[in-house]
């Protein structure tokens, strides 16, 4: 571990096998048929996201089930965390059975005053590369002071512009369960409903913005017929368990507009896929 004050330029590593049983696992979790992949098989993009995760014993998480900061994020004065959105670029492939390395680093950490009070920007990259490929990747997340009124969602006007492909998918407490195993993710907004509701003020269960940036990599993916260059994305708004969700793309250029709608119509999520 290496870094300077206030966390900035810290660096930690880890080293993993792109196991093939637990990209079966994501495909099933997905609703696909689990036996399509196998060792020497691309992963799949944000795949990656089950590999060379943090394996901090139980005494090291705090009470929202994530790693107490201070070790490689850095201590702040707030503690309710959110993944904002980030940046992703696909070099080459990583293939299912080899050996992957993940090299992280805390590029910035910046104060603002943010529309419900203070809050920490804190961005961090990864670079995850195996034999023939390597993804560097730049997460945005937020930390923000813990809510002391149930969450309203302002009202907003679902976008009129029409969009080439459209698909829907309703997340159930089953598969938030398994993707939150899947990538060794302890944030008990997703599983833990008391939790969700009483401490972090949520209406329900909170499905995971990765599981739904993953969602529209794969519609992506699947409807261009062609592999990922590059994607980015950004949460804008909560969803929740057992609500509707609406995947939508457009091709635009030499890539994908993308976006995640709510039961509501509002967008959840945008995107931009770039294609190879």
């Amino acid at each position: 571990m290496e870094g300077g004050a206030g966390g900035v330029g810290r660096t930690e590593e880890v080293v993993d096998r792109a196991s093939a049983t637990l990209a079966s696992a994501m495909l099933a979790t997905l609703d696909r048929d689990s036996r399509a992949l196998g060792d020497g098989d691309p992963l799949p993009p944000l795949f990656h996201w089950m590999y060379c995760r943090e394996l901090a014993p139980g005494r090291q998480l705090d009470i929202d089930g994530h790693q107490k900061r201070g070790d490689f994020l850095p201590a702040l004065p707030f503690s309710r965390r959110m993944w904002a959105g980030g940046r992703i670029a696909f070099e080459g492939s990583l293939r299912i059975g080899e050996r992957i390395r993940r090299r992280s680093t805390v590029r910035s950490v910046t104060p603002k005053k943010g529309r419900s009070g203070p809050l920490v920007l804190v961005a961090v990259e990864h670079r995850i590369s195996g034999n023939d490929g390597e993804i560097v990747e730049e997460q945005d997340l937020v930390f923000l002071e813990r809510p002391t009124e149930p969450l309203v969602l302002p009202d907003v006007s679902a976008p009129e512009d029409e969009m080439e492909w459209s698909e829907s998918v309703t997340p159930n407490a089953a598969v938030l369960f398994r993707f939150s195993a899947l990538t060794f993710n302890a944030h008990r907004i997703h599983y833990d409903r008391d939790y969700a509701c009483d401490v972090e003020m949520y209406p329900d269960l909170v499905v995971h913005g990765p599981l739904t940036a993953l969602l529209l990599a794969d519609l992506a993916t699947r409807r261009s017929g062609r592999a990922l260059r590059t994607l980015t994305f950004r949460a804008r708004r909560p969803m929740f368990v057992d609500r509707a969700i609406t995947l939508q793309g457009r091709p635009s250029g030499d890539g994908v507009d993308l976006r995640a709608l709510d039961e509501t119509g509002a967008v959840a999520m945008s995107a931009r896929a770039g294609l190879a």
